[in-house]
């Protein structure tokens, strides 16, 4: 058993380092459909209110909410899978939740790129984020403590290369760890 969290900024690759696994046969639980789930369980549209939402969920139910909503979709991936990754691990108390279930079997890996790459990056997919700039969204996610969880990764890679050589590292890591 494995298991592989990622975590980092918006846009830094945590989706592209998802959809290497996936290519690969690893099934991926991404933390942001709990927040989408709960969007539209509260009659919200989660292109609009995803971060609200996830505030709201942090505040109603700790800081280790979204990771504890999460942990029974990746046990039940682990059922059928030996690997399993964790999309979007936005704070260390999320990282701890995971530690905690997992043990040695867990390992972190940020994903890190420049701003202005990541900018770039988000203005392709055509999403604003709740009209939110990206250093509004950078702070508040930081503010979840996504700077504890990077500093916390067993695993780093930087993503200001070519899409081909970031998709080949990831396929490395998925491999080695």
């Amino acid at each position: 058993m494995r298991v592989i969290g990622t975590v980092g900024l918006a846009g830094s690759g945590k989706g592209e380092f998802a959809a290497v696994a996936e290519e690969q046969g690893v099934p991926v639980v991404t933390m942001g459909d709990v927040i989408r789930e709960a969007c539209r369980d509260r009659g919200l549209d989660p292109a609009e209110h995803h971060g609200e939402v996830a505030q709201s969920l942090r505040e109603e139910n700790g800081p280790a909410a979204i990771a504890e909503a999460s942990l029974p979709h990746i046990e039940s991936a682990l059922e059928d899978a030996a690997t399993v990754v964790v999309d979007g691990i936005r704070s260390g108390v999320e990282v701890d939740t995971f530690e905690s279930a997992f043990g040695d079997d867990f390992t972190l890996v940020a994903i890190e790129a420049p701003f202005e790459e990541r900018k770039d990056r988000i203005n392709e997919r055509g999403r604003d984020g709740d009209g939110e700039t990206l250093a509004e969204r950078d702070n508040r996610e930081l503010r979840f403590g996504l700077d504890e969880a990077l500093a916390r990764a067993n695993v780093r890679i930087n993503n200001d290369g070519s899409l081909d050589a970031f998709r080949e590292r990831a396929a490395e890591v998925l491999e080695s760890t």
